[in-house]
């Protein structure tokens, strides 16, 4: 049996109990590792510059971290659940490989500013994908938007048509909230951008730790000050993370909900290829957006991730608490889940193309009366509210060319102007390789 890092001679868990405690940590640290020894060849240079290990005692630490690096990614390592976390099996592998030199690399740090410090790299990364894929399909919408800008759609409010627009004003306001989103990430990961490593176990140590220095090491922009805050942003800061994913899949989502109406056969305003439908096992007939529904649903889950994890943590005093635990599972999923959301949106937006003769015959001509009441204020000097009780009369007698009507609509955002070049300035801002 593996003896735990925290074990003494007297402890001996039951083993429900350990199984318990344990929970899903060594399924999830596997995404942590990598973070997690990143982190600890920085904790090993920055014990070396204080004096703490000698130089050849932070070189073999060094080399051995590497080693461990290597075998990881060819899979010869691996986390089991005698050893519960990552951690474990780092300094494990240091002592067994380098004895008691390997024993050493604890020094000054707790697992938990181990754990905080890979989480928040995590996270960095992966908010850093996840706007990069973001502003890619922000660029295939907007793409999509352009080569339809023109096609008449009905607006709706109500579920009832409402005002005529575009395809590509529908698609802009899409495009124009993934932006958002992605200016949201982009905040996140600056606030997000704190190094908690020296934090310890939230209540600092009796050594000259160089913080700076390993803020500097490991690419983080400042130093998360207090070592008790450090503890207790964590949740904290996850909660942000998952709120801007939240963001994103509430566009995703949103896009979804319309598509999967509009190209029911009922309305039949837009045809997906065979890449992005499914069948029935007993229906010959059915095409089914599937992929649609699971983002829709999937918008659901990620903000049920939220919830959870604000209220795992705003239940806690200050410090660490084992409830924390189970927040990294939450995060690790929702993650995936925004990933593959995305590139299924991608997909999806590349398989869509407007039905634009079947779209001409659903338009109602009553989706003008709003147009007929501002044509007879501004043209015929009539005061607004009585043009509004007289425009539906006028219907009849009142013809109107649908592209000159979203021509028409000329204030900013409107259909007949769509501010393309607005949009192309911040998706091309988005998608410009970043320079670090």
């Amino acid at each position: 049996m593996k003896e735990k890092l925290w074990q003494k001679t007297s402890n001996k868990l039951d083993p429900i109990v350990e199984r318990y405690t344990i929970g899903d940590d060594y399924k999830s640290d596997v995404v942590f590792m990598s973070y997690d020894i990143m982190a600890s060849r920085v904790h090993v240079k920055g014990l070396a510059k204080i004096g703490i290990l000698i130089e050849k005692e932070a070189e073999q630490l060094v080399q051995g971290l590497d080693e461990l690096q290597q075998k990881w990614d060819a899979g010869t390592i691996v986390i089991t659940p005698e050893d519960e976390d990552c951690h474990t099996v780092i300094e494990q592998y240091l002592t067994d490989t380098l004895g008691v030199v390997g024993k050493k690399i604890h020094t000054g740090r707790s697992r938990n500013d181990q754990i905080l410090v890979a989480v928040r790299l995590y996270m960095k990364d992966m908010l850093g994908s996840i706007e990069k894929k973001s502003a890619t399909l922000a660029r295939a919408v907007l793409e999509f938007a352009r080569r339809h800008e023109h096609v008449p759609l009905p607006g709706y409010s109500h579920t009832q048509q409402a005002m005529l627009s575009s395809v590509g004003h529908y698609f802009c306001s899409y495009l124009e909230s993934l932006l958002d989103d992605c200016d949201f990430i982009q905040s996140v990961c600056r606030h997000i951008d704190k190094n908690p490593l020296g934090s310890a176990a939230g209540f600092g140590v009796a050594l000259p730790l160089d913080r700076e220095y390993t803020t500097q090491e490991l690419g983080f922009s400042k130093v998360q000050i207090n070592s008790l805050y450090c503890q207790s942003s964590r949740g904290k800061y996850e909660a942000l993370y998952l709120h801007a994913l939240s963001s994103l899949m509430q566009t995703l989502g949103k896009i979804a909900s319309d598509m999967i109406l509009f190209t029911s056969r009922e309305f039949d305003f837009f045809s997906v290829d065979d890449r992005c439908v499914t069948g029935s096992s007993i229906m010959p007939q059915k095409r089914n957006l599937d992929c649609m529904e699971l983002v829709r649903g999937n918008s659901a889950i990620i903000r049920g991730c939220h919830a959870t994890v604000m209220d795992i943590a705003s239940h806690l005093t200050s410090g660490y608490h084992r409830d924390l635990q189970l927040i990294k599972k939450l995060l690790i999923e929702s993650t995936t889940i925004a990933s593959e959301s995305i590139a299924v949106m991608e997909i999806f937006i590349g398989a869509l193309s407007p039905n634009a003769e079947r779209i001409g015959k659903v338009i109602q001509k009553d989706i003008f009366s709003a147009d007929i009441a501002t044509a007879l204020a501004t043209q015929e000097g009539m005061a607004f509210r009585d043009a509004y009780r007289i425009a539906c009369a006028r219907l009849e007698e009142t013809a109107v060319d649908p592209q000159e009507n979203i021509s028409s609509k000329i204030s900013l955002g409107a259909p007949g102007n769509l501010a393309f070049d607005r949009y192309e300035k911040r998706v091309s801002d988005l998608c410009r390789p970043s320079i670090h």
